[in-house]
């Protein structure tokens, strides 16, 4: 040790292992969820890809628990990334060395103020966003968030930082988080269920959804119905696929996007999407048909072809083809249309 602080010779960094079935255990197992296999790939595609997702469906269908199982199938943290995500939580003092790779999970309540989700004080501290940095953020309930919550969430999703500034002081915060989002279609929460009539008006859900705006919409990657599911068949269906093997899958195509590009696919700048993420020629003529008939944004366009280079790494596809772009336009459908 005395040799190593006079600089002769120097002992190699220790690092500690953080090996993925350990860093998994004791977190929920997507084994739980019995039945909704569209929702459970589009969690699988989330985690690949670090795509933000927007799960609803009537109360009861599984949305919560499929999100709390999402940091069970996401790869562990590498160093560099536990330690910024260590750095944020010690200013809070939530610190736990037992977790030191897990990847955060926060989930504040409809209720929090912009202050509590996005950072503020007197003296500027982090908020739920910056204490989710590489990690999950999850809001339940999302059209009960006062609107210009959700709006200052914007910045955050496309730049992963957040400014809070103080007439003393200006801090800035890491926000790297993946946002999942869970709703009802409509205020009594039953509007498509076949167990329960739905007793609101067109007015009254138009109303309930127009608290969500377009810009805001236009930043989630997927969105994705988690219908009600009868009794008897919810009895009869096996045990879903289990974490582990979800797992598997995801770190895979993690390990492809860091050779390709050094980053998930959900994280690539605009100008490096058309060099990674362009489809074959059956792909870009059904892409173009969908940007004519859904008169999809720029950034849509981008998220699409986004989500399609993730589903072509799932597929371990070298180019995105028509079936994975057919995939990534069906997650940009609008609630509107569902």
């Amino acid at each position: 040790m005395c040799a190593h602080l006079n600089g002769h010779p120097r002992l190699e960094p220790a690092l500690a292992a953080a090996p993925e079935d350990e860093d998994a255990a004791g977190l929920p197992d997507l084994a739980d969820v019995r039945g909704q296999l569209q929702a459970r790939r589009a969690l699988e595609v989330a985690a690949a890809g670090g795509h933000s997702l927007l799960l609803f469906g009537p109360p009861g269908t599984g949305k919560s628990m499929l999100a709390q199982r999402l940091p069970g199938v996401l790869p562990a943290m590498d160093e560099d990334e536990a330690i910024e995500a260590a750095a944020v939580a010690s200013i809070e003092g939530r610190l736990d060395p037992r977790s030191f790779h897990r990847r955060p999970f926060r989930s504040p309540h409809h209720s929090a103020s912009a202050a509590a989700l996005v950072g503020g004080g007197a003296v500027p501290r982090p908020g739920e966003i910056s204490l989710a940095h590489h990690g999950v953020l999850f809001l339940d309930e999302l059209p009960e968030f006062d609107r210009r919550v959700l709006e200052s969430l914007r910045e955050p999703l496309e730049t992963g930082t957040v400014t809070v500034s103080r007439a003393r002081r200006r801090a800035e915060f890491p926000a790297r988080f993946q946002l999942v989002a869970a709703m009802n279609p409509c205020p009594c929460g039953h509007l498509g269920d076949p167990r329960r009539a739905c007793r609101c008006t067109p007015e009254q859900v138009a109303r309930y959804r127009g608290r969500l705006s377009g810009p805001f919409l236009d930043r989630i990657d997927l969105t994705v119905e988690v219908p009600a599911i009868a009794p008897e068949v919810l009895l009869e269906s096996p045990p879903g696929e289990p974490s582990s093997a979800v797992r598997a899958r995801v770190a895979a195509a993690r390990a492809l996007q860091a050779t390709r590009q050094g980053c998930p696919n959900a994280r690539l700048p605009a100008g490096e999407v058309e060099r990674h993420c362009r489809p074959d020629p059956g792909g870009e003529t059904l892409l173009r048909q969908a940007m004519q008939r859904l008169d999809l944004s720029a950034r849509a366009y981008h998220r699409v072809l986004r989500v399609a280079r993730t589903l072509a790494d799932l597929a371990g596809a070298s180019r995105p083809g028509a079936a994975q772009v057919a995939e990534a336009i069906q997650y940009r459908r609008s609630l509107d249309s569902r």
